[in-house]
């Protein structure tokens, strides 16, 4: 199934939501002293969170951007950017 860009909009849209809500979360937490392994385990959900967001991202990308640039010989730049993204995710 095919994605459009509204709808790929529209899903990066709710998962920032539910993160910036999972950060909200997190500041409460803290702010009422929490467990520190609950405030650990809540953290770790935000990173998976924007893990998830950013691979959507790069799959968007690469699916997209990367191949109208091979399509259109700009062989070089898509080569490029795809070892960014590599060095990215690597980070």
């Amino acid at each position: 199934m095919r994605h459009t860009h509204a709808d790929t909009k529209s899903r990066l849209i709710r998962r920032l939501k539910v993160i910036e809500g999972q950060v909200r979360g997190l500041q409460d937490m803290v702010e009422r002293k929490a467990y520190c392994i609950d405030v650990i385990t809540q953290t770790s959900a935000v990173k998976q969170g924007l893990s998830n967001m950013e691979d959507m991202l790069l799959e968007g990308h690469l699916g997209s951007c990367i191949l109208r640039q091979v399509q259109s010989g700009q062989i070089r730049k898509a080569k490029s950017e795809i070892l960014k993204v590599y060095q990215l995710k690597r980070k």
